[in-house]
């Protein structure tokens, strides 16, 4: 059963945080996100933060980003593709849940991804645009 009240809750406390508390984030770069309780096959966070790891695509300012949900699973599709990062973690990014995220979302970095990891990464995206 998914909490919808308490991600409302958290979600309002986000939004209130002061813009002096978004940490600097780079493209390539692997982030705690809370991304909340969502609608159908949308990719949800975890835990009481609800948090997913996701890749930090493409920035275009400071306060917003496309975001990748990540996953340690694998599907041999091509909405899955793997993310070789520089912690050695096996992951594949979740390309069809490409979205615009606030960068109030993101708490904490976790590592990065290697260049060709994500050249390969912002390929796959442009071919399923």
């Amino acid at each position: 059963m998914k909490n919808f009240k308490e991600w409302g809750n958290k979600k309002e406390y986000i939004h209130n945080q002061p813009d002096q508390t978004i940490p600097y984030f780079r493209e390539g770069e692997i982030w705690w996100s809370r991304l909340g309780v969502n609608i159908g096959f949308e990719q949800d966070g975890k835990n009481e933060e609800f948090l997913r790891p996701v890749l930090i695509l493409k920035k275009f300012n400071q306060f917003i980003f496309w975001a990748l949900p990540l996953s340690t699973k694998f599907k041999n599709n091509p909405y899955y593709v793997e993310c070789c990062a520089s912690d050695s973690i096996q992951r594949t990014a979740i390309i069809s849940q490409l979205r615009l995220i606030s960068s109030k979302r993101i708490t904490t970095k976790i590592t990065y991804v290697k260049q060709d990891s994500f050249l390969s990464i912002k390929k796959s995206v442009k071919v399923n645009l």
